[in-house]
């Protein structure tokens, strides 16, 4: 069993990155010598496209009728990449399975203007379904900033809905000062050991985020709140965020995490944000939700499944899985693909990309 990942785990990892550093070598081959992805994958493909649209945020669940259906974002090209922030909007597609193309079939959720807390964007959908009622987890913000998302979630006893929308977010930032003080966002979420409901959420503290400098101002970490139900209320079990890579060289974080329970034990992928490089995945478990492991590469970049041509200058992004969701078996728990979000695609924008995960 993997033991939890401590602060003298971290230091060890710094001290790594400085000894690569100096021997010449990246962070990032010094670390990946005895680190094979967790996941086996064999790529199927950009399975969804649409034109005019960036696409972003797979959310995929298996519906009654043995489709998939895919709960996704998407915002006008030419608001271009950052678009995301100000004009995302969450639609429905459907494919017979995620070797098939998926067809857009609805819009789900809109941003409502006015002095509503989701005025401006609608973002980071996560389907689930508990006990025959689905969960939409989303985001919304209310002034096209970072500084106003909020986690919400609307409900629904359909996957085509109708679905009852919140006037109020689920969960908030926490108190001027704190980690978690500018946001609430990227929810991921499961049901505990405990028999509550795990919600975990990205969130960073503003001052810093106002005042480094850098190409990525702030340190993104996660916090967990439980609820005895999934609607609420949700109460933050901890002051402190469950995970921090603050104490690493180079602003290292991650977000973009998905959560799911295997064999009793608790599994989360995400996107990394310089702990190897800004291009993989991460692999993280937990036994109680507080105390994780040190992580493991999930998946490489892009370009070691597929081989594409050179993008155009505006997509400074390409070549990496972001938002990476799965989809479970039948079991609702043996993760047998992977989506996500990758840029590029036949009308130069982002898609979702699938993976099949092999086993070994």
């Amino acid at each position: 069993m993997k033991k939890p990942f401590t602060r003298r785990d971290f230091l060890q990892t710094s001290a790594l990155g400085i000894a690569a550093v100096v021997l010449g070598s990246s962070f990032t081959s010094v670390l990946s010598l005895e680190d094979k992805p967790y996941f086996n994958l064999k790529p199927i493909g950009r399975q969804f496209s649409l034109e005019g649209y960036y696409i972003w945020c797979s959310s995929p669940i298996w519906g009654e009728n043995g489709k998939v259906h895919l709960f996704y974002s998407r915002w006008k090209k030419e608001k271009g990449m950052g678009g995301w922030l100000n004009g995302s909007e969450i639609c429905r597609a459907e494919a017979d399975s995620p070797f098939h193309k998926f067809e857009h079939k609805q819009v789900i959720l809109t941003p409502r203007g006015g002095e509503f807390w989701d005025a401006t964007t609608c973002h980071n959908p996560l389907i689930k379904k508990v006990e025959g009622q689905y969960y939409l987890f989303f985001m919304g913000n209310s002034n096209g900033k970072t500084n106003t998302k909020r986690i919400g979630l609307a409900t629904s006893k359909s996957l085509d809905g109708d679905w009852a929308r919140p006037e109020q977010p689920l969960l908030l930032p926490g108190k001027e000062g704190s980690w978690d003080d500018h946001c609430t966002t990227n929810p991921a979420f499961v049901k505990g050991n405990d028999g509550k409901y795990w919600l975990f959420y990205k969130s960073w503290n503003t001052k810093e985020y106002e005042t480094q400098k850098g190409p990525i101002r702030g340190n993104r970490k996660y916090g967990l709140a439980k609820a005895d139900h999934p609607m609420g209320p949700y109460k933050k079990v901890s002051e402190n965020p469950v995970i921090d890579f603050s104490s690493l060289r180079n602003n290292v974080q991650l977000e973009d995490a998905f959560v799911w329970k295997q064999k009793g034990k608790f599994h989360m992928i995400a996107r990394d944000m310089g702990f190897f490089n800004h291009e993989y995945g991460l692999h993280l478990t937990t036994k109680d939700g507080l105390q994780w492991t040190k992580p493991e590469v999930a998946y490489l970049n892009m370009k070691s499944y597929i081989n594409e041509p050179a993008p155009p200058k505006h997509l400074n992004r390409f070549g990496r899985l972001e938002r990476p969701m799965l989809l479970l078996d039948k079991d609702g728990e043996t993760p047998k693909f992977l989506f996500g979000a990758t840029q590029g695609g036949e009308f130069e924008t982002s898609t979702t990309f699938v993976f099949e995960i092999l086993k070994g």
